[in-house]
């Protein structure tokens, strides 16, 4: 493939997807063959257990969490290990110490998964309030303009999935550090496709799937939450393998609460998961491996060619152009609104998968993309309404 800016041609990283052009990244993202052979390990040694050592059951996990610690920026003692993006919300919304009149403030229009786990809270006498940003994005004014003295928790995704808007996470987080408010991100559509640097940032929450960008197997998940909070949530979840060790099974030891665990303590359960851990630790490798830095500008080398690319006076673009606020997720649709199921359907028919979302469509290119995928879906569109009336 065509290296681009970032000087990465990772073409042969993957497989061929079967001659198709799979620009749906905010879908699913592939496995990296890495991965495949990795995963390939992990159903050999299941299908011989004798190959699965007691060690394997802090390796796997260990390994893991030091890949994701260094990808985001934190010790990898503080990652806590999940199997979505929702797990590390409901550590929260079971967690924290609510009291009744509390208010949970949220972005209206925001991915359902930022939204759903919150609302049982309800029952519970708490307040879940959604803001509705103005041109696409909730800016920080905004935000500090609706905080009320009941406001306790402020959770917003980073990238939006129906706008491709990302959102300023330090302004934002500036913002709730001043009123004493939690600042929770959900980070799936961003983590993996930029930088972050949670330790730089006054954040305090970060929730993320690992199947998008961090191209791992669907049922991944992690999240960090700051010292501070996690050590303030009321609720410890008590999973045997995290309290005793295998060697403790071949002999008579006390069965006891530990109080050392940190972060671990929260981890989701089962967390060898060789068939899942195993694969996904391989993809968050081969990303470090390439460099986030350099991912990040090959990402956007793609979503300028489609940009550059994308007729102007027959797609409407919703997503933005350029600046900060413009992410890896290119969302567009017709000058004819009518027309977008359609073209969704001929894109697919041509071999172009792009998702399509609240009547638009989404292109959301990653690394193992080329400019040919890039350009395959460009003729597709401009050959769209060549014919029509």
């Amino acid at each position: 493939m065509t290296g681009g800016p970032s000087g990465l041609e990772v073409g042969e990283d993957f497989g061929g997807f079967e001659g198709r052009a799979w620009l749906n990244c905010a879908h699913q993202g592939p496995l990296p063959l890495v991965a495949v052979a990795e995963a390939e390990r992990a159903l050999a040694d299941k299908a011989a257990p004798h190959r699965l050592g007691d060690q394997a059951f802090t390796e796997v996990p260990g390994r893991l969490k030091a890949a994701l610690g260094r990808l985001v920026g934190v010790p990898a003692d503080q990652v806590v290990l999940g199997n979505s993006t929702t797990y590390g919300l409901h550590l929260l919304v079971h967690g924290v110490d609510w009291r009744h009149g509390d208010e949970v403030l949220l972005v209206e229009g925001d991915f359902p998964a930022t939204i759903v786990p919150w609302l049982p809270l309800a029952d519970r006498g708490v307040r879940v309030r959604l803001l509705r940003p103005e041109d696409g994005a909730l800016d920080a004014g905004r935000l500090e303009a609706e905080l009320t003295p009941a406001t306790r928790l402020f959770c917003t995704s980073w990238v939006f999935s129906f706008t491709g808007q990302a959102v300023d996470l330090p302004a934002l987080g500036r913002v709730c550090r001043r009123a004493g408010v939690t600042f929770v991100v959900n980070g799936s559509q961003g983590v993996g496709a930029a930088p972050l640097d949670l330790a730089a940032l006054p954040v305090d929450a970060l929730v993320s799937c690992g199947f998008k960008w961090l191209c791992g197997p669907y049922g991944t998940g992690f999240c960090w939450l700051a010292p501070d909070l996690l050590a303030s949530l009321t609720h410890r979840p008590a999973y045997w393998l995290g309290h005793l060790a295998q060697d403790d099974l071949g002999g008579h030891s006390e069965i006891r609460l530990r109080d050392d665990l940190g972060a671990a303590a929260w981890d989701v359960f089962g967390t060898a998961n060789f068939l899942n851990f195993r694969p996904w630790t391989a993809s968050v490798e081969y990303l470090l491996r390439l460099g986030t830095e350099r991912v990040a500008a090959r990402d956007q080398a793609l979503v300028e060619r489609f940009l550059q690319g994308l007729d102007p006076d027959r797609y409407r673009l919703v997503s933005p152009r350029q600046g900060p606020g413009r992410s890896t997720l290119v969302v567009f649709g017709h000058h004819r609104p009518g027309r977008t199921e359609a073209l969704h359907e001929r894109l697919a028919a041509a071999g172009v998968d792009v998702a399509l979302r609240r009547g638009r469509l989404r292109v959301s290119p990653h690394l193992y993309n080329t400019d040919a995928d890039v350009d395959r879906a460009l003729e597709v569109l401009d050959g769209a309404d060549r014919g029509r009336p």
